[in-house]
């Protein structure tokens, strides 16, 4: 809705959004007809122009903006969803603790947002879907920085400055709470960054400085004029303002600016970029090393001019601010006022649309102490900081008393990471630990990306022989000793070799060297036993994750449970599906430092979302191979089974679906749970993609809950992907041609390659369970849906999988029957040697031929 401004910003104010062209495009839009809408550039402050909307684009169109569940758009409607929280919702726990409880919750938002109890949150009462935003700010893709002053940089820049025609201009402020004192406490203060008409708001420097790099995290929201109007109003006052002017170019990789600031009267160059590594890779080519400035634009500031004093403030840049203030009530004098003395506000009974304010603020910049080991102490004092040398091995981390979400984790894990890098030098180990599917892998390379470390897992110490069993959750499964010695190695400050397993043939493939330096002073082991005792006890970080997928599984089940009229604790179901879990490994992760909750939600999160294409018209490998990057191209062969398990009782209609059943694939010797629940949507088909690893025991968990083996599908599947595109070309057991899927997270990109692919017309939405029961006669099928000549192999499947389930816990005995479901593995493994070298040897034919073809065609242009 921003573009349907028709004049200077208010403050979000209603008057300034012309309804009537909106509600004209969307009547257009409704009549199938297309239509211009306007294009509004906030440099500028005016409409610039307009761009047509083609009505049948999608069939689907969304209205966004503050004001979109108004009266005079709601009839033209479908769906009305409203949202609330996010860092609005901080920005009033904020205010709360900074001025006291001497002012309700209502007189703060007609302060802070004047024209939301008025004009907005009456309109969000008539939303269908209702969403409370608990996000505020995340590391997980973080923004690198790489700064220094123009002068290092001046042969590049006079290269690149004819390039640089992005012009910008900001203002920048940082506002100082009421009940501040002198001491700069810059974590303390509100940043409001002004650009054209649009203000954008960041509670706090929230920012980490690892060696040269600035990582800063999506932490800025828009707000109206008005809002920092209110917030003067209440007492704070702008200590520090400058203007920031920004010319900048994009090579596609990072993005390089010329930014001067006019209260230091410099001019610096930043890099900055979504990938640690390519940020640095492009400073290396452009031959800028140093010298780097990792000191924020305010810090530079303070340090030349100091902390303006609390009488003192200084004056706002030329903004016309007097129109806002002059319509605020005076606000009450700005002293904390003792909780107890008035109704908290979160005690009081409020409506949805204000998410209920915090009582005690957590501070942005977590404090990690240090305590001694030897002696060991009750209180957590902290220690100062003296030679690492000296008490390398006599101090530790104090743990933190509370567990975090996701995204604090991450910025504590990093804290803790530089705390121990500047209190006991490098090297810096780290565990992070936790059950199968919590997020340790995901959490360990958000980590490493920001610290520029290696992550090992600790399935590369892999004992062949208890793979063979199928022990992947069961710690005699580890390489002890060899991991012992990595780890010693790299405390000694030494070269290293750290295994590599490979998963496919159950050995050990080889080895790779790795050594910790003062450039790079971190290493990262993750796995589920990383926090056990034989190993923490040489790690300097332990960190514990729980929940994500893991816990989603445990909920699927009980949710089953309860529909067929049987309820279980998931304490009760954590016990069967995952025995070593609560046995071996939650009882070594309340020892951890830092603890980590991971709320993430596979099938509801857009994060892990793929589009995906399906289609069963044949297309020629040449014809793949032309769609596809040739300098990123890679291919592999897969053969897996899919066994789908459902508990009797649960009601369907009519026909077995995905979403009746967990799918359980077996491929490359392993089990993994693949959690599928797709939106189809046209063509498309939108699903997660989460596959996690899983031990037997779990799968046999599912079955003595109940769950039965239903459908069983095997299939080969020959993958060609280029990092972008991902193709796919499935060969299933019964049906007779093969179905070609593309995928990938970019809609538009998969929709191209389909069209290059002439595929348009031929897609289907279903499931490969539904064109495989559909193909099967009623004849032939068995009491689960099942052809009766799948059913006796599957039995046999199950039989072998309930067989090792019990027994995983005990150890493995020396002589082992062979089973014929390993049989049936061992054959499916040598079949996908067998595809992969007729792969190999079918694109080098190819090749062959292309060239052949290309080198003629060259010589009969030459002959002509």
């Amino acid at each position: 809705m921003e573009n349907y401004r028709d004049g200077f910003d208010e403050g979000n104010d209603l008057g300034s959004i012309d309804f009537d062209m909106l509600v004209r495009n969307l009547e257009d839009l409704t009549k199938g007809e297309d239509t211009l809408i306007p294009v509004f550039d906030y440099q500028q402050k005016k409409r610039v122009g307009s761009k047509t909307i083609k009505s049948a684009s999608s069939g689907v169109v969304i209205v966004d903006g503050t004001y979109a569940l108004h009266a005079k758009l709601r009839s033209l409607l479908d769906i009305r969803v409203a949202v609330v929280g996010g860092v609005h919702f901080s920005l009033l726990s904020k205010v709360r603790y900074d001025i006291g409880d001497s002012c309700s919750l209502d007189y703060l938002i007609d302060s802070i947002f004047p024209l939301f109890r008025k004009h907005i949150e009456p309109d969000l009462h008539h939303a269908q879907i209702r969403i409370n935003n608990s996000f505020v700010s995340s590391f997980r893709e973080a923004i690198y920085k790489l700064k220094c002053k123009s002068e290092a940089a001046e042969d590049i820049l006079l290269m690149l400055f004819k390039e640089m025609k992005l012009n910008r201009y900001f203002i920048e402020m940082y506002l100082r709470p009421p009940s501040a004192s002198e001491e700069a406490r810059i974590n303390d203060w509100i940043k409001v960054r002004q650009s054209g008409i649009r203000y954008y708001l960041s509670l706090g420097d929230q920012r980490i400085v690892d060696k040269n790099f600035i990582i800063r995290p999506k932490a800025e929201f828009e707000v109206g004029r008005m809002t920092l109007g209110g917030l003067l109003a209440l007492g704070y006052a702008v200590v520090v303002s400058y203007k920031r002017a920004s010319k900048s170019v994009d090579n596609g990789n990072v993005s390089l600016s010329l930014e001067t600031i006019d209260t230091l009267g410099e001019t610096f160059m930043v890099l900055r970029g979504t990938n640690r590594k390519t940020v640095g890779t492009e400073a290396l080519k452009m031959g800028i090393n140093e010298p780097w400035i990792t000191k924020s634009y305010l810090e530079l500031i303070l340090e030349r001019k100091g902390v303006p004093r609390l009488n003192t403030p200084p004056l706002l840049p030329n903004t016309s601010l007097t129109t806002s203030q002059d319509r605020m009530i005076a606000a009450p004098r700005p002293i904390r006022v003792p909780p107890n003395l008035v109704t908290r506000l979160e005690d009081l009974s409020q409506p949805w649309t204000r998410s209920p304010t915090k009582s005690k603020m957590e501070p942005i910049v977590a404090t990690w102490h240090f305590i001694s080991s030897d002696p060991p102490q009750a209180d957590s004092s902290t220690i100062a900081t003296t030679d690492p040398s000296s008490f390398r091995d006599t101090v530790k981390l104090a743990p933190m008393p509370d567990s975090y979400d996701l995204d604090r984790g991450l910025l504590l894990a990093v804290q803790a990471i530089q705390a121990l890098l500047e209190n006991k030098g490098f090297p810096v180990i780290v565990g992070i630990g936790g059950p199968s599917g919590s997020g340790k892998t995901s959490l360990a390379h958000k980590m490493a990306n920001i610290v520029g470390c290696e992550v090992v897992s600790l399935e590369s110490y892999y004992k062949s022989e208890q793979v063979k069993d199928f022990k992947y959750d069961d710690f005699s499964s580890l390489d002890l000793s060899l991991l012992s010695k990595n780890i010693d190695d790299i405390r000694n400050g030494q070269r290293t070799k750290v295994p590599i397993f490979d998963l496919e043939t159950g050995v050990q493939s080889g080895f790779k060297e790795l050594e910790v330096s003062e450039d790079c002073g971190v290493i990262i082991f993750e796995g589920v036993y990383a926090l056990h005792p034989d190993i923490r006890k040489s790690l300097d970080l332990w960190i514990a994750v729980v929940g994500g997928v893991h816990s989603h599984l445990i909920s699927r089940v009980q949710r089953d449970k309860s529909r067929v009229g049987c309820f279980m604790s998931q304490n009760e179901i954590m016990m069967t599906v995952f025995p070593m879990f609560q046995q071996f490994i939650e009882p070594h992760l309340v020892h951890a430092h830092l603890k980590i909750r991971n709320d993430f939600d596979p099938v509801l999160s857009p994060e892990s979302s793929l589009f995906v294409l399906k289609s069963n018209k044949q297309v020629a490998y040449q014809d793949i191979l032309k769609i596809l990057d040739p300098a990123k191209f890679c291919s592999s062969v897969q053969n897996f089974i899919d066994i789908y398990l459902k508990l009797p009782g649960l009601p369907t209609n009519g026909q077995l679906t995905e979403g009746d059943c967990i799918r359980v694939r077996i491929c490359e010797g392993r089990f993994a749970l693949l959690i599928r629940e797709p939106i189809r949507e046209g063509n498309f088909i939108i699903q997660p993609k989460v596959d996690f690893d899983i031990s037997i025991s779990t799968v046999a968990g599912l079955l003595n809950l109940g769950y039965q083996a239903v459908a069983y599908i095997e299939a080969s599947a020959f993958i060609y992907q280029d990092g972008k595109i991902l193709i796919e070309v499935d060969h299933l057991q019964d049906a007779p041609n093969p179905y070609l899927q593309i995928k990938g997270v970019d809609k538009d990109a998969v929709a191209a390659a389909g069209s290059m692919l002439k595929l348009d017309g031929s897609y289907t939405t279903k499931s490969y369970l539904q064109i495989v029961l559909e193909r099967l006669p009623a004849s032939g099928r068995g009491s689960g849906g099942i052809h009766t000549q799948q059913a006796a192999r599957l039995q046999e499947l199950v039989e072998f999988i309930q067989s090792q389930g019990s027994s995983s816990a005990s150890e493995s005995s020396p002589i082992r029957e062979v089973s014929p479901v390993e049989g049936v593995i061992e054959d499916m493994q040598s079949r996908i040697r067998r595809l992969e070298r007729w792969h190999t040897i079918n694109t080098v034919l190819w090749t062959f031929l292309m060239s052949a073809l290309v080198g003629y065609s060259l010589y009969q242009r030459k002959r002509q």
